[in-house]
């Protein structure tokens, strides 16, 4: 006990001399202090903060606007608030306070100690206040966002002098996709202070993470892995979220460091790509044992790995379904219900993808193949796999390859697959190529436009031939498959620039249809329902969209399309608390009223605030620009973006306006 409190009598002393050297002297006290803190001193210096500086008590935020930004994070308190109670428990009576911010350093809800907490409101460290760095100096929670990395800030470390009374320590939390979303902190009297509070806080925080992770990623395929086995199950696992089609979704920070590689390495990537296994023999390995784990190798490493989330219950040919596949071709009366997704079920309304529907359905069954046309997005591989389904071939395997997503070292070995021995690295049983995985199917050959010119050449022979070589072999084998294609490059203009092949952008032309792009579609509110209705389903209760909501979507322009909108629908589903059943445009994301003038003025009612009925007391212009403020919130129904949108000011001066009452 003696030794810690010597330490902490040698930390103050050094703490007194580095800020008389920065403070009084303007000198920079490297060596005194951890350099992180001197990072954030030099950071207020420039925001222009000074070591006596208050920050105006009229700052936080009242409780309409507080809500408005709760419920934009819900999903964040959703997940966050659990911890946060758990953590509580643990250090209550200790005189501290659990805090969970938004990014910004918004204080979104705490939880503490009373007597602390009385403490705590004179420094406005309660919810609706900002601790962003750049208001209230050198804090855990606002430098911990500056950082990006867990930060301690105990007493005469806070850059304001009024905060020395002050310990606190902060993590950041990060999304699914690798964005910072918040930040989690325990606070307390700095004359308390536990060497433990860091790790506590650090370890709660990749909690929260791992429940948002999991929680998103739910219906997808999980894959949990860790170098040590014991690890599996803790904070500290990585994950990766997989579709069944084994694209790489989403993988968390701790996955990235376990394989050293960046996430843009991973997502969107083959899970083969990344994982240097086959998922559907993983698949296959590990449905019927939850707990089950086996060994792989990734880069010369043995990496222990688990499934979790949603597995279906068959992977065949490197992809995963949901429905059974015949062991042989069944008769008609033989066949089981009919694959859900046909061009039939597409069909939602619109005319120009009726007129491109009514176009590929004459070519079922024939020996032409398809070229499908559109923007990223647009739904060119639901419209494969509808013609696949509604053909003669629905009974047999559809194997798709992006072929802007696989390097040009491995598109090859994919493709046309390899003989054992035929290169280094591969197996010494060799594999067969989606080529041959589609054999009797349907192939479709996504992103064709990205094909090296090298392999336009061997996949036109095999469309001559209807036989295969694979790498490292001699042997050809015959192959009966139905091609289908589809890119959002004009393949016409790639041939003029000598990107690709003029004989086989003829024969893969055979016929070719042109899917709209959403925003020129007739059938948004089609669409929404239809992708919404999986989501529903797994949520287990009635779901509506607002009138205001559909208008919103319908408004957007949809850069990235039906993929983009699917995203949105899926995460406005989930941000349902269990008793909600209506999406309002609050569970929309902000981009959809920022980047579209149509839905700035479709998501609430037609409301014009300088043209309201005469303002009561408006005797000045703060009254009348404060009474016009509430009322547009009024009609926004608490919106404060959709509020801001009608005045046309941005939300941070309506706050202020709001805030002056």
């Amino acid at each position: 006990m003696g030794q810690i409190q010597m330490l902490a009598e040698v930390h103050d002393q050094r703490l007194q001399q580095a800020r008389q050297l920065f403070f009084d002297q303007g000198g920079l006290p490297e060596g005194l202090i951890d350099p992180l803190i001197l990072r954030s001193w030099e950071r207020c210096r420039r925001f222009g903060l000074g070591e006596l500086s208050l920050t105006p008590a009229t700052e936080a935020m009242d409780r309409v606007a507080l809500k408005t930004e709760q419920d934009r994070n819900r999903y964040l308190l959703m997940q966050g608030r659990p911890i946060m109670e758990h953590v509580f428990e643990q250090i209550r009576d200790s005189g501290s306070m659990v805090i969970l911010a938004d990014a910004n350093g918004l204080l979104l809800e705490t939880v503490g100690d009373p007597e602390f907490v009385n403490r705590a409101d004179r420094v406005a460290l309660s919810a609706g206040a900002s601790w962003d760095e750049n208001l209230r100096g050198t804090n855990a929670i606002g430098t911990a966002l500056s950082e990006e990395a867990p930060v301690a800030v105990l007493g005469g470390e806070h850059f304001i002098e009024h905060n020395g009374f002050l310990t606190c320590c902060a993590s950041p939390i990060f999304g699914p996709d690798g964005r910072l979303i918040g930040v989690l902190d325990i606070s307390g009297d700095y004359r308390s202070h536990q060497r433990h509070t860091l790790g506590l806080v650090r370890l709660s925080s990749a909690i929260v993470e791992k429940r948002l992770f999991e929680s998103i990623h739910a219906r997808d395929i999980l894959v949990c892995f860790h170098s040590r086995p014991d690890y599996l199950g803790s904070p500290k696992e990585g994950i990766a979220a997989v579709s069944p089609d084994g694209q790489v979704l989403a993988i968390n920070r701790n996955g990235t460091e376990i394989l050293g590689i960046r996430q843009v390495d991973a997502v969107r990537r083959d899970f083969s790509m990344v994982f240097e296994s086959n998922l559907s023999a993983l698949v296959d390995r590990l449905r019927h044992n939850s707990q089950g784990t086996c060994e792989i190798n990734v880069s010369g490493k043995v990496i222990n790995v688990q499934l979790r989330g949603q597995l279906p219950p068959l992977a065949v040919a490197g992809r995963v379904f949901d429905e059974p596949l015949p062991q042989r071709a069944p008769r008609r009366a033989e066949t089981a219900a009919a694959p859900t997704l046909t061009l039939d079920t597409l069909n939602t309304g619109d005319p120009r993808l009726q007129a491109a529907i009514d176009r590929a359905r004459r070519m079922l069954g024939r020996d032409i193949p398809i070229l499908i046309q559109g923007e990223s997005g647009a739904g060119k591989e639901m419209f494969a796999k509808g013609y696949h389904n509604s053909g003669p071939r629905r009974d047999q395997a559809f194997v798709a390859l992006n072929c802007a997503s696989i390097p040009e070292t491995l598109i090859e070995s994919e493709l046309f697959g390899y003989q054992g021995g035929a290169f280094t690295g591969a197996r010494k049983e060799g594999a067969p190529g989606k080529i041959q995985q589609a054999h009797g199917g349907t192939l479709f050959l996504d992103e064709i436009g990205d094909m090296p010119l090298n392999l336009q050449a061997r996949l036109l022979r095999v469309l001559q031939e209807r036989c295969v070589t694979p790498l490292g072999s001699t042997r050809s084998i015959q192959v009966d498959i139905s091609l289908v294609c589809a890119t959002h490059r004009k393949l016409r203009e790639e041939v003029a620039r000598g990107t690709f092949r003029e004989d086989l952008y003829y024969r893969l032309n055979g016929m070719s249809v042109t899917l709209p792009a959403l925003r020129e579609r007739t059938d948004i509110r089609s669409m929404v329902a239809k992708l919404a209705a999986v989501e529903i389903a797994a949520r287990g209760g009635p779901v509506k969209f607002s009138e205001g909501a559909l208008q919103a979507i319908e408004g957007y322009s949809w850069p990235g399309n039906i993929r983009q909108l699917f995203n949105v629908i899926r995460v406005a589903i989930a941000l349902l608390d269990d008793d909600e059943t209506l999406i309002t445009e609050s569970h929309l994301p902000e981009e959809l009223f920022e980047s579209s003038p149509l839905a700035a003025t479709a998501s609430v009612p037609a409301y014009d605030p300088w043209a309201a009925a005469p303002l009561e007391g408006a005797n000045s212009m703060d009254a009348i620009s404060r009474q016009a403020a509430m009322r547009a919130l009024e009609a926004a129904g608490g919106n404060i973006s959709s509020a801001a949108r009608q005045l046309g000011i941005s939300r941070n001066t309506l706050y202020r306006k709001l805030g002056r009452m």
